[in-house]
């Protein structure tokens, strides 16, 4: 029996989403690292970029969140402990992906700054200035931020692997 293509690759707009995603957070992980290295003057312009390009984020996870369960069919996972670990860091990858974005939308609004996206339109939360939850919600962002980096260290880790050591096809399958 021969695999065709569409059985080897993600579906077209899974990959457009994976990639989308991949850059926006390469963009918005760095630019939030940056933030207390600026200088005051552009401080400002800086939280609201990393807030608005987060808060897109958010929404093509979910987007990609419901095309992943309503895709058919999907390349065939690993098997054993190398399928287990691939389905858990993809999976933690989802949910710190929603999480973080979540997180920091709460964490501005509770320290008292609505998001005002690319200062085009204010955004509604459903939490106002909260001063004593804001911590929790920016503990949380931060602790999401370092834990998604090392997600992101072992799914590169295990392209890597698969590209250069095994040779398979696992990284032309979401190119």
């Amino acid at each position: 029996m021969t695999v065709t293509e569409r059985e080897i690759r993600y579906p077209g707009r899974m990959r457009v989403l994976h990639w989308l995603v991949a850059v926006l957070v390469a963009a918005v992980w760095p630019l939030g690292m940056m933030i207390k290295f600026t200088r005051e003057d552009v401080k400002l312009d800086f939280y609201m970029l990393h807030e608005s390009l987060g808060f897109i984020v958010l929404w093509l996870m979910l987007v990609r969140t419901g095309v992943r369960l309503t895709a058919s069919p999907l390349p065939r996972p690993a098997a054993g402990i190398e399928g287990l670990a691939s389905r858990t860091v993809h999976g933690l990858l989802y949910v710190f992906l929603v999480v973080m974005p979540v997180s920091g939308f709460m964490a501005t609004n509770a320290h008292g700054f609505p998001l005002h996206w690319f200062n085009l339109v204010e955004i509604w939360s459903p939490v106002g200035k909260s001063p004593e939850i804001a911590p929790w919600f920016s503990a949380i962002h931060t602790w999401s931020a370092w834990i998604l980096l090392s997600l992101f260290a072992l799914h590169i880790g295990a392209v890597l692997f698969h590209h250069v050591i095994r040779r398979d096809d696992t990284l032309t399958r979401i190119l």
